[in-house]
């Protein structure tokens, strides 16, 4: 069944369509309906008539007797007040439908990329945008019926991986293991490039490590790849304890392509589109100007016959496509590097690696900030690891959940508290608009007031406490009665999830979804407030728990698709 607003937008632009082709309506929620159509006014002009007499005439070509009561307002709008029954309908169907009314799509080969850390670093707080934006993203896509495919492109090629190997000869494979297993990879990297910019002789034989290395030498490869296993072990750590669905076999990094950069540029030699540049190899796609206003190039290959990033991405661009067969790929990276995926595209064009019918998207964002508004650090100037910061905010939420029930269990107090810092963390990140910075504030963010993840939380646990009150499991599948007008609020909101997936999804935007998923927790509150529920009459108290456990199903569901636990007690 199609949702209650693609039904309405269908029905209204056939009618419109009767009337001119180039008719362009729009529905919307509106403070003064249930919907308000506008696309009449645009109309008047062209068909000699007045807004109202083109809403009047799109009104005689719909019918809407099964579904809304309709009526032409103000200047030429149309407002929509669905009929309580078709309302009631479509929640007793949502009943038996584990999807809530989300229908699958034909299926699509998805490829997200995102997280993205690097070999012999530590994961932090500048990590956290990339990875949980595109695990909601990556779980998105697989809700509605996409085949996901995941890629972590690591940092794991490179010059610096000279004097990281040579560091971990000097260390003794075991003593370096026995550093990195524990994850201290930032300390390894320290010692490493400190002693790369004081001694001359380790300076040389890095340099020296770093042919080695790029000409495939195999005690040279099997040192790199201690380095990067042992690494990988690390963020795969990270990714569970964030609740992330990342894993090692999404690992594709940087230097699963290096086998492939000569044959970029020997393609892009072969179509025509290099040109040498200050004796590099560069493309200069259409429409990039630099500010001096002259072309921009994308530099293929450097002077030095290095390879940089961008021969990289093109070279995963045109695997992603190619072998993989991706109708749609998204890059999770921060907005610093758009017009670098920008040019990325449009060489990918002109090469004919990017067909037209491919998506490609970079899904920018933007900067987690401190209470200064500069970028997050700690009190000495470091940047914040990850697992510290969840740590600190598993530690506020154990401190909360101590407050709130003193008599809890200690392991279930530990499970929840780890649920609680990760819904913190990732919804103080996934609700804020991606295109912004914004504040990292984890006092706010472990609160269960507001507009937190926490709140949706104990939200989801309230009503399912309810249910444990009735000595019930879940609601009968019977049409709710919306004669309150708090029971027709939460009705109407609970048939948007729907609409709230496809225009996340539609925007690649996780703000969207969280924003649904409070304001329903909200319309679930005023309801509570407004309308008894285990008090009420046996037919009212059966509507009114069919309310509940959509709006607890709902919840739930949401939550799962930001990463977010929904625990059943608080």
């Amino acid at each position: 069944m199609s949702s209650l607003y693609e039904t309405l937008d269908e029905r209204f632009r056939r009618a419109f369509d009767a009337i001119s082709p180039n008719a362009d309506p729009v529905l919307r929620p509106s403070e003064h309906a249930d919907f308000q159509v506008n696309g009449a006014l645009g109309l008047a002009k062209a068909l000699g008539a007045s807004p109202r007499e083109v809403a009047a005439r799109v009104l005689d070509a719909i019918d809407l007797s099964d579904l809304a009561r309709v009526e032409v307002a103000g200047p030429g709008f149309i407002n929509v007040y669905t009929l309580d029954s078709a309302l009631a309908e479509r929640l007793r169907a949502l009943l038996s439908d584990e999807r809530l009314g989300v229908r699958r799509r034909d299926s699509r080969r998805v490829v997200v990329d995102y997280s993205a850390p690097n070999v012999a670093k530590e994961m932090h707080v500048g990590h956290l945008r990339s990875t949980v934006i595109g695990d909601c993203l990556a779980r998105l896509h697989r809700f509605v019926g996409d085949e996901v495919i995941a890629r972590n492109h690591v940092g794991d090629w490179g010059t610096p991986f000279g004097m990281l190997i040579e560091h971990l000869v000097d260390m003794g494979e075991a003593d370096a293991v026995a550093s990195l297993s524990v994850g201290d990879l930032d300390s390894f990297y320290r010692s490493a490039r400190q002693k790369f910019d004081s001694d001359e002789a380790f300076r040389d034989r890095s340099r020296t490590r770093v042919v080695a290395l790029q000409a495939g030498d195999p005690e040279t490869r099997r040192l790199w790849r201690i380095l990067v296993d042992q690494s990988v072990n690390y963020f795969s750590e990270v990714y569970a304890a964030l609740g992330v669905e990342l894993t090692a076999s999404d690992v594709v990094g940087e230097s699963s392509y290096n086998d492939e950069l000569a044959s970029v540029v020997a393609d892009l030699d072969a179509q025509g589109l290099l040109v040498e540049s200050e004796g590099a190899l560069c493309v200069f796609p259409p429409g990039f100007t630099g500010r001096d206003g002259e072309p921009q190039p994308l530099i293929v290959r450097k002077s030095d016959e290095g390879f940089g990033y961008a021969a990289t991405d093109l070279a995963a661009l045109r695997d992603r496509v190619s072998r993989l067969g991706a109708d749609e790929i998204y890059y999770v990276v921060g907005a610093p590097q758009s017009q670098h995926f920008q040019m990325i595209f449009a060489v990918g064009r002109l090469a004919g690696w990017l067909p037209d019918e491919v998506h490609s998207e970079h899904v920018a964002f933007g900067s987690v900030l401190g209470p200064d508004r500069k970028m997050f650090k700690s009190r000495t100037g470091d940047t914040i690891k990850l697992i510290s910061l969840l740590a600190d905010a598993t530690e506020r939420a154990r401190e909360e959940l101590l407050r709130r029930r003193p008599d809890q269990a200690d392991t279930e107090r530990e499970t929840l508290a780890g649920d609680v810092a990760r819904a913190a963390i990732k919804y103080a990140d996934l609700s804020t608009d991606r295109l912004r910075d914004y504040v990292f504030d984890l006092d706010r963010m472990v609160s269960a007031e507001g507009d937190t993840g926490p709140y949706l939380q104990y939200a989801h646990a309230r009503i399912r406490a309810l249910f444990r009150r009735a000595g019930r499991d879940g609601a009968l599948e019977l049409a709710p009665d919306l004669s309150d007008s708090a029971e027709r609020a939460l009705g109407l909101a609970l048939l948007g999830f729907p609409d709230a997936v496809g225009s996340t999804l539609a925007a690649s935007q996780p703000h969207r979804l969280c924003g649904y998923l409070f304001e329903l927790a909200q319309r679930f509150s005023s309801f509570y407030e407004e309308c008894p529920i285990l008090s009420a009459s046996e037919n009212q108290r059966e509507s009114r728990l069919v309310l509940a456990d959509l709006t607890a199903r709902t919840l739930a569901v949401g939550l799962d698709l930001l990463g977010i636990a929904a625990p059943d007690q608080m």
